[in-house]
């Protein structure tokens, strides 16, 4: 019995020690042999670390892979002028997550069990990761992903593989949203208020207000529109040809992807929702608001919303309606009918037109009818300090934002047609102190660079290589006006802390949003074609934010063969260089400020293209 119990001892001493040495090989293998494979990941698309930061998804604070492990990565490492840690690679991300919005992410608000409104689409709101809980590693492009179709042949088709969501096809199949065909998707213009076009629908709109010739933008008068619940951004889509360009908008809701498929399309789009804060646009933006069975409760809280949408119309902007409560004749319908025709005209709209299934509103020219209101007249105007274009995070306001003395005087905008609008200094300007001859002044100087930008991409580029643009610092929207010959579009963001510049990025006739760049930016992956950088590493090196997850979010949003162009300090050009490798980006070339014109003589231009990656499973797909 002894022996045997010894004898059985002894066993189970060799068998700890074995699982003890074993135990300790795993560990060096997994410790060096990660670092390896990482960069195999990246290199030819190995799966053995695509695991996203579980730091990030996941409630266990003990784990911290992928995760922000040192507060000292937050700063840019160019303080002491002494080299940082660079890492070789990153790794890849679960394909669970290819199509991740980090301030968008359903599963993270479930995570961090904050307690929102959903009545009130809070949860559709921007909710941001903390920096413990933020991702340190490469979106990976689904499988089968291809180079995307060029504009404007993507108006109308794009590939499957590259947004593999067909539930929309299936679930709008009566109203010609999208058809699955082959290895594409198409659309054939509809939505779910014009099964039959968008085209004819936008025609019979400008017909109802007697445009000449059935034209919506006016001679150039109407440009920028604001399409709220846009769906896939036909009708967006099928305004660029009348040289009007909207603003499509829609949440990351039970329509997932929609946004995605507008801007794989090559339509200007956002994802945003109309909840509890100011959306990111300034007053007086837009001289259309188009909502098509939006499924908006516009009566809520006193009309909140649609004092937001008059916001941002334009003194004697309209707002298209189509919507049931406009022509049904059952009871419910005809209450929300008669609440909604009361609220308006306490706002002062008066109906322009109306016809079958769409009602017109058009906003006053002038603070003539607000001042002649009866007293406690609701909703009021608001107060003499509230700031109509203060938009970051600022809740909104049951009020009506009264026109400043200028606008009320000159009884509208004072803004010139379109296209001369681009190129002439807009009334707003004042606000800034800013002269016309600094306006002329700021656009000549970018017109010459963007030529300057060209002829170092000329090498690289087509005419139909790019249609995505975004101006991460667009300042008074001056590069996106230089590229107005060329067949693109432009997100033109303004920083949040900076002058409020974007109202005259509007007033130019172009579109925009403001950002905080210390943050992921409310779009898909792989969104955009190119991106400006124009000193906005030095921007957030003095906020004291992370230049590598500033980095990991340009790689997030770019397209694969996508461009980056970097104008900032030499210090700042070096930092970028020593990601390339980690990042898959290749540089294109540089060129200091002797080779172009410059404000600033110590900026330095770089030009960076991103490769085509895939991984072993997505290469497999596409064989």
């Amino acid at each position: 019995m002894t022996r045997g119990r010894s004898d059985g001892g002894q066993k189970k001493h060799l068998l700890t020690s074995v699982c003890i040495v074993a135990s300790f090989l795993v560990f060096l293998y997994v410790f060096f042999g990660s670092k390896n494979a990482g960069e195999s990941a990246i290199e030819y698309g190995s799966r053995s670390l695509r695991k996203l930061g579980s730091s990030y998804l996941s409630s266990d604070e003990d784990s911290d892979i992928g995760g922000k492990q040192d507060e000292s990565s937050m700063k840019l490492g160019l303080d002491d002028g002494e080299d940082g840690i660079y890492p070789k690679s990153f790794p890849v991300c679960d394909d669970r997550h290819s199509e991740i919005i980090p301030c968008l992410d359903r599963h993270l608000i479930y995570q961090m069990r904050l307690k929102l409104d959903l009545n009130l689409m809070e949860h559709y709101e921007r909710h941001c990761p903390l920096l413990e809980r933020r991702y340190n590693c490469l979106i990976p492009p689904p499988p089968g992903y291809k180079i995307p179709i060029k504009w404007p042949k993507s108006r109308d088709e794009v590939w499957k593989a590259n947004i593999p969501h067909t539930h929309l096809a299936h679930e709008k199949s009566d109203q010609n949203w999208m058809i699955v065909k082959g290895d594409k998707i198409q659309f054939p213009g509809g939505g779910t208020h014009f099964h039959y076009g968008a085209d004819k629908y936008i025609a019979s709109i400008a017909n109802m207000l007697n445009f000449s010739n059935n034209n919506l933008n006016n001679e150039g008068r109407l440009r920028t529109v604001f399409d709220v619940g846009c769906g896939v951004a036909s009708f967006g889509a099928y305004l660029l040809s009348s040289d009007i360009i909207a603003m499509s908008l829609a949440p990351n809701d039970v329509h997932q992807n929609q946004i995605q498929f507008a801007l794989e399309r090559g339509i200007p789009a956002y994802l945003g929702v109309l909840g509890t804060k100011r959306l990111p646009y300034p007053s007086r933006s837009f001289e259309l608001a188009h909502c098509s069975r939006c499924r908006i409760d516009w009566l809520q809280r006193d009309g909140l919303l649609l004092l937001e949408l008059d916001r941002l119309l334009r003194p004697g902007g309209y707002f298209a309606y189509s919507s049931p409560e406009a022509y049904a004749q059952d009871e419910e319908d005809l209450k929300i009918w008669r609440e909604m025709s009361a609220l308006v005209e306490r706002m002062c709209w008066r109906i322009a037109a109306k016809r079958d299934q769409t009602v017109i509103w058009q906003k006053p020219l002038t603070n003539d009818c607000y001042l002649e209101r009866e007293p406690g007249t609701r909703p009021p105007l608001c107060r003499s300090d509230d700031d109509p274009d203060a938009t970051w995070g600022v809740l909104m306001e049951p009020c009506i934002s009264p026109y400043s003395d200028y606008d009320h005087k000159t009884g509208g905008s004072g803004l010139a047609p379109w296209p001369a609008r681009l190129t002439s200094p807009p009334p707003r300007l004042a606000d800034f102190g800013y002269t016309s001859e600094m306006f002329e002044k700021d656009t000549e100087l970018w017109r010459r660079r963007v030529e300057n930008y060209w002829n170092l991409l000329s090498p690289k580029i087509s005419s139909d290589t790019l249609r995505n643009v975004m101006d991460m610092k667009a300042n008074l929207g001056s590069f996106a006006a230089a590229l107005k010959d060329k067949d693109v579009w432009v997100m033109n963001a303004v920083p949040e802390d900076g002058p409020k510049t974007l109202k005259i990025v509007y007033d130019r006739g172009l579109i925009g949003t403001v950002h905080n760049w210390c943050e992921a930016f409310s779009t898909y992956p792989r969104t955009y074609d190119l991106l400006h950088a124009w000193t906005v590493f030095s921007d957030i090196e003095k906020k004291g934010c992370s230049g590598e997850d500033l980095l990991l979010e340009m790689d997030r949003i770019l397209r694969p063969t996508g461009f980056i162009i970097i104008r900032d300090k030499q210090p700042f050009i070096e930092y970028v260089k020593r990601y390339l490798a980690a990042l898959h980006w290749e540089a294109v070339v540089t060129a200091d400020s002797t080779s172009e014109p410059s404000q600033d003589g110590d900026e330095v231009v770089f030009v960076i293209q991103k490769k085509l990656w895939l991984t072993s499973e997505s290469f497999r797909d596409t064989e």
